[in-house]
């Protein structure tokens, strides 16, 4: 019998979540691939035993066949090449699009455009994740066995740090000022990439892939579900409503189209089940 594979992932997190869905969706068996859960809001990834595994920290991570998958690209590339059930294989610039740093799903999450954001926000999950990695990447950075991640621990103090500052109120005029900038650059970034960029991604109907879904799939429909969970939706029929609450405008035919598709699926009902994120 193969040696199960390992899934690390978090509930919150929606790369963990487009992992997920390719499991699901390729056919495993029970028992195949075990996910196990590691904390990011108390900073879980940052213990130096996972950092052994992952150096940079970060989900999805799947250790199989002896080596270990660092990203979620290769974790789904991976999963996808080994699966029982085999799909159409991936489009290397759609999952690059997908992944772009202009379009960053986790800083959508986060980010905060004026006063009444960060207030808000800061009483929310973006203030207590800021506060809670900040205290664990203190606790972790002084273990003995983080002296091989010594660069790791003094960047990410550095930079999660500085946020939390900005949340807190005591980061400078200039730096606030900046960070609501930032803020309102990024969220008209990914506007974009929802209104204009993927939707010439998307077919007129069903998937990338085809009639199922495909290995690109996965990356997109993890990054929509992110987007309409930060614009305010809770489950699946909240989804479009919201994407026009946000931006004042309908989501497009594809981009429509492609969000009712997946919902239906029994994957993505059993990804979501508790809460988007």
């Amino acid at each position: 019998m193969a040696t199960p594979k390992i899934l690390y992932g978090f509930g919150y997190s929606l790369w963990s979540a487009a992992a997920e869905l390719a499991v699901l969706e390729l056919g495993y068996p029970e028992g195949a691939v075990t996910l196990k859960n590691l904390d990011l809001i108390n900073g879980e990834n940052f213990d130096p035993a996972f950092l052994k595994i992952n150096p940079n920290g970060t989900m999805a991570t799947l250790e199989a066949g002896g080596k270990v998958y660092t990203s979620t690209t290769d974790v789904i590339t991976h999963l996808v090449k080994q699966a029982p059930r085999k799909v159409k294989v991936g489009t290397p610039a759609i999952i690059a699009a997908v992944h772009d740093d202009k379009y960053d799903p986790n800083f959508a999450l986060l980010l905060a455009r004026d006063e009444t954001e960060l207030t808000v926000k800061g009483m929310q999950l973006p203030g207590k994740f800021f506060a809670n990695r900040q205290v664990a990447l203190t606790k972790y950075a002084a273990d003995p066995a983080a002296a091989a991640f010594k660069d790791f621990y003094e960047s990410r103090l550095a930079t999660n740090g500085s946020l939390l500052a900005i949340y807190k109120r005591e980061a400078t005029a200039e730096a606030q000022a900046a960070f609501f900038a930032n803020s309102k650059a990024h969220w008209g970034a990914v506007r974009s990439a929802l209104f204009e960029v993927y939707p010439a991604l998307l077919p007129a109907s069903g998937f990338i892939g085809g009639a199922e879904p495909g290995e690109d799939d996965f990356h997109m429909i993890a990054w929509i579900t992110r987007i309409a969970w930060v614009a305010g939706a809770r489950s699946g029929d909240e989804g479009l409503s919201a994407f026009n609450a946000a931006y004042g405008e309908p989501a497009p035919d594809t981009v429509a189209a492609y969000w009712r598709a997946w919902i239906e699926r029994p994957s993505w009902k059993k990804v979501y089940a508790e809460t988007l994120h």
